[in-house]
């Protein structure tokens, strides 16, 4: 990836889906088809985050998908993260990505940790 150019990867955006209005029988959505986001694809995206950590090792991940609070960008570090980006959220509260900042400073704090640099991966190294 980084021959290729590449200085980093997001992983991931919104995953395709759809509704059906059962009483017409005919996809809800004007367009058929559109994007589920928020907590409902943070499974996914963790998943997917430590996958791609496996097998990149050379450019930094950015995970993207669900992250709504500190917790939820924690686990995407210890996935192999190095950095995450909060959307949905943003829709309910602008001040997100703020309480997600303070959570983390706490956590770090109360394990002890000078930067989140030890979490980026911790995950992988489990047996």
């Amino acid at each position: 990836m980084a021959e290729a150019g590449a200085d980093a990867i997001v992983l991931i955006n919104t995953l395709k889906g759809m509704a059906i209005d059962i009483k017409n029988r005919r996809p809800l959505l004007g367009n058929i088809t559109g994007g589920l986001s928020g907590p409902a694809i943070k499974p996914v995206a963790l998943r997917m985050v430590y996958e791609v950590a496996e097998a990149v090792k050379d450019i930094p991940l950015i995970g993207s998908g669900g992250v709504m609070t500190a917790n939820d960008a924690l686990e995407f570090f210890i996935a192999g993260a190095s950095a995450v980006q909060v959307g949905t959220a943003n829709l309910s509260d602008p001040h997100t990505p703020l309480s997600v900042l303070e959570g983390i400073k706490s956590y770090l704090q109360l394990e002890g940790l000078a930067n989140f640099k030890p979490l980026i991966g911790a995950a992988h190294s489990v047996s």
